[in-house]
């Protein structure tokens, strides 16, 4: 980690342990430390932990003697992370809304509001590593997050401090319990960011038109019914109403019929030469000619080729499926060279 002694270094405090302990390591290594917990947008009458998460941020703050802050940045989220989130089912896609919110809020929202206040840097709990302008994978691959960062602006990340990268999830509970921060049991969050334990169906159903359709074979014939394509991905397998003894897949969406293509078979390695991308970042130029691997879905299969133009070029199988909207992105070795999303 850089000598932040004396510098002025704004921690993103969510109530988790992550960010308690990185407020804590900077502390303890001199830096001048200010707590931010980030408001999102959160659904009327879904159940929210935004409150509970913040009182345990001002308690880590209150515990290390820092001052605290709350950023509004319900407008942005609602805006950047919700919308899209919305639109991208609706459409049919497989969107990541991880990845918007990082861009949009913690690296966004949050970056603008550190400079404004004059910060040397911004710091965030995320398992990553990131020197001389490289962004790489975190020491624990169990809980790195370097695929959700893609997406970031290199000016953001040029600002932003990662004392989690170095770190194993089991040595940062350790610190915790050893500085007795209030958030040392505490669970880690799960599901969408900023979301909580708010699930993508109760989510979807609330803010889109879901009816039920039917659901058909390969050659057209019905064979029961679905709850509302828009609930459904590329390979995931569902329960029909009216319909024999699954299990049954989803191989294929048709938004306007509202109808999905089912068969009892799990969809298969898909045979790809090449998989285009749109809105592409990248934090070094890929060479036509590098062999890079890719990564399509979190903590999912790394798979050799090579790009050129927007374009992947896979040198094997992909062992699952993909969809439109998903990010795909692009390591040499360990290290990110940026993404896209699947067009």
């Amino acid at each position: 980690m850089k000598d932040v002694r004396g510098k002025k270094i704004f921690v993103g405090l969510s109530g988790g342990v992550d960010s308690s302990v990185t407020a804590t390591l900077l502390q303890k290594a001199g830096a001048d430390v200010y707590g931010v917990f980030i408001k999102g947008w959160y659904p009327a009458g879904m159940p929210c932990t935004w409150s509970e998460d913040r009182r345990d941020a001002m308690r880590v703050a209150a515990h290390l003697g820092i001052p605290f802050h709350t950023l509004d940045a319900s407008f942005a989220y609602k805006k950047y992370v919700i919308d899209y989130l919305v639109n991208e089912y609706g459409a049919g896609r497989t969107p990541n809304p991880d990845i918007m919110c990082n861009r949009e809020v913690k690296f966004g929202v949050f970056y603008e509001f550190a400079k404004k206040h004059n910060a040397d840097y911004l710091a965030t709990g995320h398992y990553v590593q990131y020197q001389k302008s490289i962004l790489s994978r975190a020491v624990d691959e169990e809980k790195d997050q370097s695929y959700f960062l893609w997406a970031v602006s290199p000016a953001s990340l040029a600002m932003t401090l990662f004392p989690l990268g170095t770190y194993t999830k089991k040595k940062v509970r350790e610190l915790a319990k050893a500085h007795a921060l209030p958030t040392a049991e505490k669970n880690d969050s799960q599901g969408i960011c900023f979301l909580g334990e708010i699930s993508m169906d109760d989510f979807l159903r609330a803010e889109l038109e879901v009816v039920s359709g039917r659901a058909v074979t390969f050659e057209g014939k019905k064979i029961g019914s679905h709850e509302g394509a828009v609930l459904y991905t590329i390979g995931e397998k569902v329960g029909l109403k009216n319909a024999e003894p699954g299990p049954w897949f989803v191989h294929a969406k048709d938004m306007r019929s509202n109808t999905i293509t089912v068969s009892k078979l799990a969809v298969k390695a898909q045979k790809r030469t090449s998989i285009s991308l749109g809105q592409c970042n990248f934090f070094t130029k890929p060479l036509s000619t590098q062999v890079l691997t890719a990564q399509y879905r979190y903590h999912g299969p790394r798979i050799p080729g090579t790009f050129a133009d927007g374009v992947f070029y896979p040198s094997v199988d992909l062992p699952e499926s993909i969809a439109q909207g998903q990010s795909l992105v692009l390591y040499n070795g360990n290290d990110v060279v940026g993404g896209g999303i699947i067009v």
